[in-house]
C-alpha cells in the first residue's frame, strides 16, 4: 500500500511540475504591449518591435506540447487575447493583426470552446479585416463538432453565416450556414434555441429568394447587436442597419429595436 501511495505521490508531483512549467512558458506569452502604456513616449518602432516579439511567442506556443493540459492552455491564451484586444490605447496604433494567431492556438487546443468563436468572429473579421481567416478557422473546427458538442454549438454556424454574408458577400455559403444553424438548434427544446432555429431558417429562406436581400443583411447586423459587443461594434452595426434602410430605436433602458424596410 505504501508503495502504491508513493507512486501516486510521485505521479502527482510530476503532474504538478509539468503544470507549473506550462504556466511558466505560457506566462511568457502574455502580451507585453500594455507595458508600453506606462512610458511617457510610445514610439512607432517600439510598437512594431513588441508586436513582432509577440508574434514570435505565439508561433512558438503553437508548437508547445500540451502534456494533457490543452483546455488549460486554451483558457490561458484566451485571457492573453482579452488583454491584447482590450488595450484601447495600443490597438488603434498597431491594429488587430494578431487576433487570428491567438485563435489558431485556442481552437486548436480546444475546438469546443464556444465563447472563443464569438470573439474570433468579431476580432478577426470586423477589427482585423480578415474574414477569410475567421471563416476558415470555423470551418476547420466545425468538422470536429456536433449539434450537442459543445452545447448550443449552433451559434458557431450563425457566426460563420454572419461573416460570410456581411464581410465576404457570399450569400450561398451564408444560406447554407444559417440552414445548418437552424437544423442544429432544432435539436434543443428550450425557447432560446427554438427562436434561433426560427430566425436562422428565416434568414436562409430570405437568401434563397434574394441573394442580395437587405432584410437578411439587416437581420445579420441585428444578430451582431444581440451579442455582447463593445460600443464601437454596436455603433457600426447600427450605422450599417440604417444604411440598408432599417430603423433603429433605443429605449431609455438601452434596449435596441430594429425595424427592417417595408420592401426588400
Amino acid at each position: 500500500m505504501f508503495t502504491a501511495l508513493r507512486r501516486y505521490q510521485e505521479s502527482l508531483a510530476a503532474s504538478v511540475a509539468v503544470l507549473l512549467c506550462i504556466f511558466g512558458v505560457i506566462s511568457l506569452q502574455v502580451p507585453q504591449l500594455h507595458q508600453l502604456t506606462t512610458h511617457k513616449t510610445i514610439t512607432k518602432e517600439s510598437l512594431i518591435r513588441e508586436t513582432e516579439t509577440e508574434k514570435v511567442r505565439l508561433n512558438l506556443l503553437k508548437q508547445l506540447p500540451s502534456f494533457g493540459f490543452d483546455n488549460l492552455i486554451a483558457s490561458w491564451i484566451f485571457l492573453n487575447f482579452l488583454q491584447y484586444f482590450g488595450d484601447d490605447e495600443i490597438r488603434p496604433k498597431t491594429g488587430y493583426s494578431l487576433s487570428p494567431e491567438y485563435f489558431e492556438i485556442i481552437l486548436d487546443r480546444d475546438p469546443r470552446f464556444l465563447q472563443a468563436y464569438l470573439f474570433l468572429s468579431s476580432s478577426t473579421s470586423l477589427y482585423a479585416g480578415m474574414p477569410e481567416r475567421s471563416i476558415a478557422l470555423m470551418e476547420r473546427n466545425l468538422k470536429l463538432l456536433s449539434p450537442t458538442v459543445p452545447q448550443k454549438s449552433y451559434y458557431i454556424w450563425r457566426y460563420k453565416g454572419i461573416d460570410e454574408l456581411l464581410f465576404l458577400g457570399d450569400s450561398a455559403a451564408a444560406q447554407q450556414s444559417f440552414t445548418t444553424a437552424a437544423q442544429w438548434a432544432s435539436v434543443y427544446p428550450d425557447e432560446e434555441s427554438k427562436q434561433v432555429a426560427a430566425i436562422s431558417q428565416k434568414t436562409a429562406e430570405f437568401l434563397s429568394r434574394n441573394p442580395k436581400s437587405k432584410s437578411a443583411q439587416i437581420g445579420a447586423w441585428t444578430m451582431v447587436l444581440s451579442n455582447p459587443v463593445d460600443i464601437a461594434t454596436r455603433d457600426l452595426a447600427i450605422r450599417r442597419i440604417q444604411a440598408l434602410g432599417g430603423e433603429v430605436s433605443i429605449s431609455s433602458e438601452g434596449v435596441v429595436q430594429v425595424k427592417p424596410p417595408k420592401e426588400d
